[in-house]
């Protein structure tokens, strides 16, 4: 396993600072280096590294999140409100019920298998956007607007409300007795249970910050020690109770710069620095799980679909900022910032081939074909549009 970190680390830097010469995104260089280096690839990664490939795609995932937490500025979740919640299920709805439709089509899917295949595509990816939406608030690119924050809070989200119906359509084809009203009401269940969760372990951690002299870069092994553990309790409980784990991670993060907002700032400078290491794990581990000749079976109708699926997304973006006092470039670059997937896809794209579902190889094909699109798609949107489309504040 320690050779394989070495090789990840060292092919993994030189191939963002290579994208980023070239005025590309440079997780782009580091998703093609670990397709590349992958078991589908020269298989130069060692078994034991691809076992805890999840786990470490997982503590990555939670370190940028909780830099976003931190860089959220209450005033900007103020404006957004309304709004996020219909980013956060209005356009993977849509998105997910177009590929569904079109699938019946094309493939001669039934409902739900295309519904399967729907809520496997339709989720954003975390890890790609809230990177990127970090970059913006840095830069304060569309913060005038709370528009990072909103594309965050919406991407986090919609995850969640994506997995959920996922699972209700693949009880539908199993044809277990699942109460789709239940699930359906799991889905605000589980965003109060992840804030409050969130919430409570940030008050936890300002009480221990306050009462006891700890030097910084043990508060971040504090902070993101309780977020591990929050997302773990997400999987155990995932069979009895939701938890919206990466929303909680956030709200500590959040909690934490509002309360006690010099430490907040010094801890996220810390955890800017531990994401340097954490970036090139989760886009190099994420790449080494895309076979690209599953992809091609999917073939020119995968791509239809999922272009299909895209323009719903586009429409269900439209629909959630109707009524906003953003203006069409603003919107433009909301619909380019919801493009991007990988984590939930990389994840769940095989699902339903384990389950011995009918065409799982089908639904598996289009989900790798999904990231291969959209991920470098999204990612040159978001770097290339965000200064055309977006305003800084004053």
């Amino acid at each position: 396993m320690a050779a394989s970190l070495a090789v990840i680390l060292l092919l993994g830097l030189p191939a963002r600072k290579i994208f980023e010469k070239l005025k590309l995104p440079g997780l782009i260089g580091m998703l093609i280096l670990g397709v590349l280096i992958g078991p589908y690839g020269f298989n130069l990664l060692q078994e034991d590294m691809l076992k805890i490939s999840a786990d470490l795609r997982g503590i990555a995932l939670i370190i940028i999140l909780l830099r976003a937490g931190f860089g959220i500025d209450k005033d900007d979740l103020k404006k957004i409100g309304i709004t996020a919640l219909k980013m956060s299920c209005i356009p993977g709805l849509i998105e997910g019920l177009f590929i569904a439709a079109a699938s019946m089509y094309f493939l001669g899917f039934t409902f739900s298998q295309g519904g399967m295949l729907g809520f496997i595509i339709a989720a954003v990816s975390p890890a790609v956007v809230v990177p990127a939406m970090l970059g913006l608030i840095e830069n304060n690119l569309g913060t005038k607007k709370g528009i990072p924050a909103l594309i965050l809070a919406g991407a986090s989200i919609d995850d969640v409300f994506a997995i959920t119906i996922f699972s209700v359509f693949l009880g539908l084809y199993s044809g277990s007795n699942i109460n789709i009203g239940v699930q359906l009401l799991s889905i605000p269940v589980s965003i109060i249970l992840g804030i409050v969760t969130g919430v409570i372990i940030g008050f936890v951690l300002i009480v221990i910050f306050k009462k006891y002299h700890i030097r910084d870069t043990k508060k971040v092994l504090l902070v993101l020690g309780f977020s591990i553990l929050l997302n773990q309790l997400e999987i155990v409980l995932k069979t009895k109770l939701q938890i919206a784990s990466l929303l909680g991670v956030m709200a500590i993060g959040f909690v934490i710069a509002e309360r006690i907002s010099d430490i907040g700032k010094r801890l996220a400078d810390k955890f800017n620095k531990i994401w340097v290491l954490a970036e090139v794990l989760l886009f190099v581990l994420v790449g080494a799980l895309v076979d690209v000749n599953v992809a091609l079976k999917a073939g020119g109708i995968g791509i239809v679909i999922i272009l299909i699926g895209l323009t719903g997304r586009s429409i269900g973006v439209i629909i959630s900022l109707s009524g906003t006092e953003y203006n069409w470039k603003e919107r433009l670059f909301c619909v380019i910032a919801y493009l991007p997937k990988a984590t939930v896809q990389a994840a769940m794209g095989a699902v339903p081939l384990s389950l011995g579902v009918e065409s799982g190889d089908v639904i598996l094909a289009i989900a790798v074909l999904s990231i291969l699109i959209t991920a470098p798609l999204g990612a040159i949107g978001i770097h290339y549009s965000a200064e055309k489309l977006l305003v800084e504040k004053n």
